[in-house]
């Protein structure tokens, strides 16, 4: 993709691969604005961001999207505590040192939006500003639903997960008794590594399709705990590629970046986020009570399976955590993936936040 510029940069002890995209008169003299680092989840990649980083370059902005570590061509170490959100928060510091820049606006979709989150409680300094996709603030499969440090010890807590009482592997492990459910099927090592890798294309094209908005992801719900597998809860999507939004090349390129890994890694950086939840859980107690207090933007799918699963008042607390919040949108006809499933609506919003700064 010549339109892009690829480049390395160091991580925390692991080489990330990003891709640049830059305005016309990058390089002038005049001043340029801090750059738009964005930053996928799972199954992601920096090719996740392709229509943002167009339309980004487009309007004046240095774009900036990364391949998360355990993705694409960044590196994938093997240990889960190589995952931590102490070691993906400090990528994130370590790439702005490296293009020489004290801030950056940070843009997170998944656990991309956990991992700015964590960033701008953690490492305030380095966050002009950031915009949260699919997660609210804390309701992560790591967060605390914004209980903070000391929750009333008579409320009750129904939701199934982002618990103050109850780490996130404790959380899988209740409702894997009654059901299958992938957070907790991926605890254990190696299972999920060798069903994946065998049939990628499969795997990423039915997960694709069931957190899409026209997808059934929460049929899982109806698989008794005996289902050996994920794919084994993920139907064939209704219609075959192309989608509106998805193209079978587009598909291909994502099945050949996960796959450039040697055996076991394939999958390993998305696997190894459900994995560090009881690490991240810990890590995250100390900065509970904190607020995000960069100016800030939310946009998901109004079909997201994610913003279905969570707590209604999810965005009532992301309201009242977030001191300088300057709007919530949910977009029609998207679900997961809403920068990619409603690129230009999606793009509207993200460039109307960062004019606005």
């Amino acid at each position: 993709m010549s339109e892009f510029d690829h480049r390395f940069h160091p991580g925390d002890g692991v080489q990330l691969h990003a891709v640049h995209a830059h305005p016309a008169n990058f390089g002038a003299d005049q001043r340029q604005p801090a750059p738009v680092i964005l930053c996928h989840g799972m199954p992601g990649l920096w090719y996740s961001w392709r229509h943002q980083l167009r339309a980004l370059a487009a309007n004046g902005y240095h774009a900036v999207a990364i391949d998360q570590r355990g993705y694409g061509r960044s590196g994938r170490p093997r240990e889960t505590a190589a995952y931590s959100s102490e070691h993906t928060v400090a990528d994130l510091c370590c790439l702005l040192d490296d293009l020489q820049l004290e801030q950056g606006i940070f843009v997170g979709q998944d656990f991309g939006a956990a991992q700015v989150y964590n960033l701008a409680l953690r490492q305030p300094g380095r966050v002009a500003a950031l915009v949260g996709m699919a997660c609210p603030y804390d309701f992560d499969f790591s967060g605390r639903g914004g209980a903070g440090r000391s929750p009333d010890p008579e409320q009750v807590i129904e939701r199934p997960f982002a618990r103050p009482d109850c780490k996130p592997s404790e959380c899988f492990a209740r409702i894997a008794e009654q059901q299958f459910f992938y957070a907790h099927y991926f605890q254990t090592i190696g299972p999920a590594e060798q069903e994946l890798a065998a049939e990628p294309a499969t795997f990423l094209r039915r997960l694709f399709w069931a957190l899409s908005a026209r997808g059934r992801l929460l049929d899982w719900s109806q698989h008794s705990n005996s289902v050996k597998g994920y794919l084994d809860v993920l139907a064939e999507p209704e219609q075959p590629l192309p989608w509106e939004w998805l193209s079978q090349q587009d598909l291909d390129f994502y099945v050949a970046e996960f796959m450039a890994a040697e055996p076991g890694l394939e999958f390993i950086g998305g696997l190894s986020a459900y994995r560090a939840a009881d690490l991240n859980w810990a890590l995250a107690e100390p900065y509970a009570d904190e607020l995000i207090t960069q100016p800030s933007l939310f946009i998901a799918g109004a079909q997201d399976p994610v913003i279905q699963m969570i707590d209604p008042n999810a965005f009532q607390v992301l309201r009242q955590r977030s001191s300088d919040l300057r709007g919530i949108h949910l977009l029609e006809n998207a679900g997961h993936f809403v920068q990619q499933e409603q690129a230009e609506r999606c793009n509207a919003q993200l460039l109307s936040f960062l004019d606005s700064l």
